[in-house]
């Protein structure tokens, strides 16, 4: 390997890991990644697989949590070690310019407009339960006035109460789930793999994507591990990046100082890792109470929740533990928590859309390209150029009018988001087979993944691949089991 291969696969310098308690602070974080996976499709579509089918594909729900805590850690192994985000990662990849990118991209867009749009539907059937006024003006409300929070960018403390209520809408789920709890015997039965004579895979494939909400809570998780600094601060464009390569020549030229910068890099990937688990194992652990709820309530009723008023199905997981106050709890948790997801969505991938476009334009991530020209077009190659601008231009079209159609097109949260779910599926094996082989051929030979790491990475995307084959055989060719 030569000195100039290893600049552009490591960053110029790392400052020293947290120890002992210190550590604490940075898994903490990790607490508010799992809030916000799982305040997407797995509020939903968790009750109602376990209302159909009882406990009969636990044994699935943990192998995908399983290939989503080395899916997440390895995206964000590629950012620790190299100061960038895992697009900046997938520009390098040896073929046809971007063609990576747009892998990522043209997906991800269809899985944003149809996942704010699903969210808003459910968030706004919850509403017109609690107060007067239908679900349209509702859902309408939440997702313009959270687009004009994150434009502002006065949406911090709104992210922090909905943190706050979806943090209680975890732990009550969770204590109910405990209460309701059923004979081990059953529970464990499960985890046996099994297909029974009921197998719907159009029924589960979305609650397969949204678990830990899929494709995109991957790519999110390497912006979350960047953006918390972890290994260091971002390094931009490196190989344009005068200032960064300056300051690291002397490293690169003595060999302990480089040793140094692998064993810190080391101890942050451990440290980041951690931090996955943490998120990854609560959020498994809110989507099992879920399945149990919807097991033990819903199943013996025969209810399965679907249509606009989705949300009065729902409340049943608590209202038949702690009746009206269990009734009031879910329906304001669910409110709030998803409202919350709606502005941390219209954030986040605004921000990926963004990075993506300049890396296709051909400017770096930081780029601010002033343009001379007057008038709208003018304005339009200004805006192009400059990451702010490009993100408030996403967050207009691409997570509000957008999702605002698809809304006002179909109106039930379940078949809105069965959409996102199964975008997302098939998106999985993507992200899996690109960050894989990044890792194995962008990265230092000591801060690989092993083969532990890599032998899952092949089975995740290897799994995802199979079901999506599956699903499009059954949707468009007929196929029957």
């Amino acid at each position: 390997m030569t000195q100039t291969q290893e600049r552009k696969e490591i960053r110029s310098s790392t400052p020293k890991p947290p120890q002992g308690w210190k550590q604490l602070k940075w898994y903490g974080p990790g607490l508010m990644w799992m809030i916000s996976s799982v305040g997407s499709g797995s509020v939903l579509f968790t009750p109602r697989v376990g209302s159909r089918y009882g406990y009969e594909y636990l044994w699935a729900l943990l192998i995908v949590i399983l290939f989503m805590w080395v899916m997440i850690r390895e995206v964000g192994r590629y950012t620790v070690v190299t100061g960038k985000t895992i697009l900046d990662g997938y520009r390098d990849l040896p073929g046809p310019k971007n063609w990576a990118i747009w892998l990522i991209f043209v997906p991800q867009i269809v899985a944003a407009v149809v996942t704010i749009a699903g969210i808003g539907a459910l968030a706004g059937s919850a509403l017109m339960l609690a107060f007067p006024g239908n679900q349209a003006i509702y859902a309408t409300a939440l997702i313009v006035l959270s687009a004009i929070l994150v434009i502002s960018g006065q949406y911090q403390r709104v992210e922090q109460a909905a943190s706050v209520m979806a943090g209680l809408l975890i732990v009550a789920v969770i204590v109910a789930a405990i209460q309701v709890f059923p004979e081990w015997g059953e529970f464990t039965g499960g985890l046996v793999p099994g297909i029974g004579d009921d197998f719907d895979l159009e029924f589960l494939l979305p609650w397969l994507g949204f678990i830990l909400a899929g494709a995109a809570g991957i790519m999110w998780f390497s912006y979350w591990v960047a953006a918390r600094e972890y290994g260091g601060p971002v390094e931009g464009d490196l190989e344009n990046d005068e200032t960064s390569n300056r300051n690291g020549s002397q490293d690169w030229e003595d060999e302990d100082l480089q040793q140094r910068r692998r064993d810190r890099l080391k101890k942050w990937l451990r440290v980041m890792s951690t931090t996955a688990a943490i998120g990854v194992v609560g959020g498994g652990l809110v989507i099992i109470a879920f399945l149990i709820l919807g097991a033990e309530l819903l199943r013996p009723e025969g209810i399965i929740p679907e249509g606009i008023r989705v949300a009065e199905d729902l409340t049943t997981l608590l209202s038949e533990v702690w009746g009206e106050f269990g009734y009031w709890l879910l329906l304001g948790s669910i409110a709030i928590a998803l409202g919350g997801t709606i502005v941390a969505n219209q954030d986040g991938w605004p921000r990926m859309f963004a990075d993506a476009t300049l890396i296709l334009k051909g400017g770096s991530r930081n780029s601010e390209d002033e343009s001379t020209e007057s008038g709208v077009k003018g304005w339009l190659k200004s805006a192009l150029g400059d990451r702010d601008r490009l993100k408030n231009i996403y967050v207009v079209i691409t997570v509000t009018l957008l999702p605002l159609i698809v809304f006002f097109l179909v109106r039930d949260p379940v078949d809105i988001l069965e959409v996102g779910g199964i975008v997302a599926a098939a998106h999985q094996p993507v992200v899996a087979f690109l960050t894989l082989y990044l890792n194995q051929t962008k990265l230092p030979e000591e801060l690989k993944p092993g083969w532990f790491s890599s032998t899952l990475m092949v089975l995740s995307g290897l799994f995802f691949t199979i079901v999506a084959i599956l699903y499009f055989a059954i949707e468009f060719f007929g196929f029957e089991f």
